[in-house]
């Protein structure tokens, strides 16, 4: 199995294994990305891959290509947690620190386009705010409740209250994600 880097996107291209194991870890060192692959041959079908940014897992097909599991992670942590309804109260709105909630699915495009942008937001402002994501599509109760109807949807929490304004739907360049999250943490420092 080859690993192929892209711009955006990891490809894979099937090859012979050598050996029964084996473990493959490498660095790309253009976008820092650290990955680790391990192949065993199994009698069950071959797996055809799927999955998130950050894990992939495999799916049955063949009896004839080995068994792949892959986890790619991009550089340091994130400093996003997802979350769910039941510990969005806890999380969210006792928090002391304003957080900013992300609404999000695996299927939306958008979703994943402003992903970087948003880990970036995590990292560079994690002494002023914590940044929290939750899937729309497990928690149904949270996308009712604040009515989420589109994704990406940015919603800035403060003393367990939504910050006036604050909300903001559909992908964001990182530049105009700075700008907003600015904007806001000025507006709630001096109110």
């Amino acid at each position: 199995m080859d690993i192929v880097f892209s711009n955006s996107t990891l490809l894979f291209r099937q090859q012979p294994l050598v050996a029964p194991v084996r473990t493959v870890t490498g660095t790309h060192r253009q976008q820092n990305i650290i990955t680790s692959a391990t192949t065993t041959t199994t009698s069950s079908k071959n797996q055809l891959l799927f999955g998130s940014r950050t894990n992939l897992s495999l799916k049955s097909y063949n009896n004839s290509l080995p068994k792949l599991a892959i986890r790619v992670r991009c550089g340091a942590s994130s400093g996003i947690t997802e979350i769910t309804e039941s510990e969005f109260p806890n999380t969210v709105l006792k928090s002391e620190r304003p957080v900013l909630v992300e609404f999000v699915a695996n299927w939306c495009g958008p979703c994943r386009l402003v992903a970087p942008a948003v880990e970036w937001l995590a990292q560079e402002y994690g002494d002023r705010l914590t940044v929290v994501k939750i899937d729309h599509d497990a928690n149904p109760q949270l996308i009712e409740e604040y009515k989420v109807y589109g994704l990406p949807t940015l919603i800035l929490f403060k003393n367990g209250q939504e910050v006036p304004e604050s909300r903001r739907e559909g992908a964001i360049t990182k530049l105009k994600l700075k700008e907003y999250i600015d904007t806001l943490l000025d507006s709630i420092s001096v109110a």
